[in-house]
């Protein structure tokens, strides 16, 4: 009993402490917007939580267990206009449960199993326009107390009980229902007394869904007379014969959207009896779809007679042979022809036809030319099509034409730059393949066209006219595209009215002063996913307009300090993350510009840093100047601390061979040297060396002795010293032959380390560098003080050609003469040749 009481006691303060927290504080919903969206799904809820503002307009409620809902439940809430109660697991519903709620708009109840529902459940909803009871147990309409819901618009009684069609007389009191979903029913037989409250109080505007409902019979004349907005009549019938029965049963009505077909994984009929359109001859229609039926007769010349007048025909997922035989007289408008399984495109011929949407038909490879002369809007887009001649009104037999699609096709060849289709305003590529693009002006005639988007399309732009004429363009997508060199030139000059720019995946490297300089009112620019190093703000300077610019994903290190002032005033978002940060002092002014404009960069605390080493995967805003501001004593104290420390490994690993070489060129330094020329070279090179270098210059006029390692160096000498005293000390210069083989070599990079020393101690210029063949900047810039000095000094680059190899020796031979003594014989010759030496160094 004691132990009890300890408990008890022991609980007590601890049940007064959580008494006096703030419900808020330990609330598990989602606040989605602060006051107003709250999303509390999933949370075990048994009630209503009571620590939602009364302000919220939108609730969540879906999967907790909420079995019974009272009078009142929701009078806290009196703003809200959203509220879902899916699968709440709720049984019963009382009187007034709804009550206060008027400005509820929408109301979702799917998967409840309702029991008991009160003939009051939903008063008090005077605004409600959408109800969703899928999935309640319901048995009929006429038991669902929503008669006074005189807003409602939509209604989805779907996936329930429901064996009658019959509509309630209260239908007639819901004047503004557009949407009756009672798919996925019990509904079977359909009888005229179903349809009594149409036949007095006609809904104009209702659309009903009767899919995946079991119809063996519409009783004749039920629907006579009868206008529906829409009717969708989807994996209904066990047979063709029900099928045509039942159409039958529509004779009469008047229908604006029709749907008549199956789903893709609902199918109940293995082929198609052409014989079930003839039925809709005796139904007026303005809008026809069918979709996802089995095989369709070879002969459709006369399967949609009965449609001749319809304005709208969508043919979904079919299995068509062709549409070639269809007749030109048809008054239909709008055609769309989806993944019909088509092998040979359609050579139509419609003079009605103004929009034409032919897509994912994969089963063919070759465009035919059509004959539309009044089609506006062409989509052609994801059928794999090759196009030979690409564009103009002869292919389409259309000056009409505004909208055209192509994208996700094959290959698409460019011969005419859309002569007589001057109208179009919008213009799509993507994804396909464009040919001969850089050969001439393709857009010069589209100065009506607003949008182009040829991303991933192949093209490596050349030619700076190829966007010539496109004087009304607003929106230009590219990305995915190459540019020569990798450099953006100025190729927008026409461009003035753009708006939005996509220039990303371009591997661009480089964007040239001039690039942006003619579009004055670009507001999006799309810089991302391409290689910049640098980010470079003066290209942007004449985008006064410009609002949005991303620069995300590249190889930014950082910015130079007098290139920020260029950005232009009206930017409001930058996005600079996922870049290469250095935060390295030197780049301090970037840095601090980082922090400071840090409300301009998106996702600036994304941002982070990749070197150095020590503020690697660090973000960018934990820098700190005060690192870079250290008082000179701790500094000179930290670079001497460095510096012995750096002596130390020297001493262990390389100064020996320096020493021995300064010590060397004391003791050479003023005598003779043996040799012309001490040659550097990679030994997978030596056959050039022997071959070429060699013969040419030791065999040549003037001869020039040179130092080589398998030829001139001592036997029994480490190879080290050989280096030093054989090859630096008795030759007047050095010869680095570079190559791919040179730059992968240790050895090579030791000697041409040496070299560096020995030409610093010798106070002159006296290294002469040879490139055997182009290298690339990758691999060239992993020896950096190469690359320094091959991108500071002269070099010869070795062409085996007749005029190359001729040049390449001359020049060589001026100078290897620089400081070479003659004989008195030779004084004429030498001050010629010496009047014109080129320096290679």
């Amino acid at each position: 009993m004691i132990p009890r009481i300890r408990l008890a006691v022991a609980t007590i303060p601890a049940m007064a402490f959580l008494s006096c927290l703030r419900s808020e504080s330990w609330d598990p919903c989602v606040q989605v917007v602060p006051n107003i969206s709250y999303q509390c799904m999933e949370l075990n809820f048994y009630k209503i939580p009571d620590n939602i503002p009364t302000s919220v307009k939108i609730l969540d409620l879906s999967f907790n267990y909420l079995s019974h809902l009272d009078s009142n439940s929701f009078s806290s809430f009196p703003e809200l206009q959203v509220l879902d109660l899916s699968r709440c697991e709720i049984q019963t519903i009382d009187d007034d449960a709804y009550q206060g709620l008027n400005y509820l708009s929408t109301l979702i109840l799917t998967g409840n199993p309702i029991q008991s529902l009160a003939l009051g459940a939903f008063s008090g909803l005077p605004s409600l326009q959408k109800l969703v009871a899928v999935e309640t147990n319901l048995a009929s309409l006429e038991d669902f107390p929503i008669g006074h819901l005189k807003t409602l618009k939509e209604l989805n009684v779907a996936h329930n009980h429901i064996h009658s069609f019959k509509l309630p007389e209260y239908f007639s009191n819901l004047p503004n229902l557009e949407h009756l979903d009672l798919s996925k029913n019990k509904i079977e037989n359909i009888y005229h007394e179903h349809l009594q409250v149409l036949h007095q109080v006609p809904l104009l505007n209702l659309s009903l869904d009767l899919s995946l409902n079991p119809l063996n019979f519409i009783e004749p004349g039920a629907f006579n007379k009868i206008r529906l907005n829409g009717l969708t009549l989807r994996s209904n019938f066990n047979s063709s014969d029900v099928m045509k029965t039942c159409i039958q049963g529509l004779a009469g009505s008047k229908i604006n959207q029709s749907v008549l077909g199956e789903f893709k994984n609902e199918r109940n009929l293995e082929s198609f009896d052409k014989s079930v359109l003839e039925e809709l001859c005796n139904l007026t229609l303005e809008q026809f779809r069918i979709a996802h039926f089995g095989e369709f007769p070879d002969d459709v010349s006369d399967l949609f007679n009965c449609l001749a007048n319809a304005s709208v025909i969508s043919l979904l997922s079919l299995n068509l042979h062709g549409l070639e035989a269809l007749p030109n007289d048809f008054r239909w408008q709008h055609l769309e022809v989806v993944n019909c399984k088509l092998k040979q495109f359609p050579a139509l011929k419609f003079n009605s036809l103004k929009k034409f949407v032919f897509k994912d038909n994969k089963h063919m490879h070759t465009f035919t030319e059509i004959n539309l002369p009044n089609l506006q809007f062409l989509d052609l887009s994801g059928n794999h099509l090759s196009f030979k001649g690409c564009c103009s009104h002869n292919e389409f037999g259309t000056t009409k034409l505004k909208h055209l699609d192509l994208s996700f096709n094959e290959i698409i060849t460019m011969k005419s730059n859309f002569m007589g289709l001057e109208q179009l305003e919008y213009l799509d590529f993507q994804h396909s393949s464009l040919k001969q693009a850089n050969d001439f002006s393709i857009f010069l005639s589209l100065r009506n066209l607003h949008y182009l988007d040829i991303s991933y399309t192949n093209i490596h732009v050349v030619f700076r006219g190829i966007f010539a004429g496109l004087v009304s363009l607003q929106t230009l997508k590219m990305a995915g595209n190459s540019f020569q060199n990798n450099l953006l030139p100025d190729v927008f000059t026409d461009l003035t009215n753009l708006i939005l720019l996509d220039l990303s995946k371009c591997q661009l490297e480089q964007v040239s002063q001039r690039a942006f300089h003619s579009l004055p009112r670009l507001q999006v620019l799309n810089m991302s996913h391409n290689r910049l190093l640098f980010f470079d703000t003066l290209p942007y300077k004449p985008l006064h307009s410009l609002r949005i610019l991303d620069c995300s994903y590249n190889l930014i290190v950082a910015s130079k300090e007098q290139e920020l002032q260029h950005l232009p005033r009206s930017l409001a978002f930058l996005n600079l993350t996922k870049n290469d940060f250095s935060c390295a002092c030197e780049h301090q002014t970037f840095l601090q510009w980082v922090e400071d404009r840090k409300q301009l960069l998106v996702g600036a605390e994304q941002m982070v840093c990749t070197q150095p080493l020590e503020m690697q995967d660090l973000p960018v805003l934990s820098f700190r100047n005060a690192t870079c501001q250290i008082s000179e004593a701790v500094i000179s104290a930290s670079v001497l601390t460095f510096l012995l420390v750096s002596v130390a490994g020297i001493l262990v690993y390389k100064f020996y061979f320096h020493l021995l070489l300064f010590v060397g060129c004391r003791k050479y330094g003023r005598g003779e040297s043996t040799y012309d020329a001490f040659v550097i070279y990679s030994s997978q090179d030596e056959d050039w060396v022997r071959n070429e270098l060699v013969k040419n210059l030791e065999e040549g006029v003037p001869p020039f002795h040179l130092c080589l390692h398998y030829r001139d160096f001592i036997p029994g000498v480490a190879i080290a010293a050989n280096i030093i005293q054989e090859g630096f000390h008795k030759s007047r210069k050095v010869i680095v032959v570079v190559s791919q083989h040179f730059i992968q070599s240790r050895w090579c990079i030791f000697e041409y380390e040496i070299a560096q020393t020995w030409q610093f101690l010798r106070s002159h210029a006296g290294i002469i560098f040879i490139v055997l063949q182009k290298l690339e900047k990758s691999l060239l810039r992993q020896q950096v003080e190469l690359y320094r000095l091959l991108s500071r000094n002269t070099y010869r680059e070795w062409e085996d050609s007749v005029l190359g190899r001729h040049i390449f020796w001359r020049r060589l031979k001026k100078a290897l003469l620089d400081g070479k003594p003659w004989s008195p014989e030779g004084t004429e010759d030498s001050e010629s040749n010496q009047h014109d030496t080129t320096a290679f160094t």
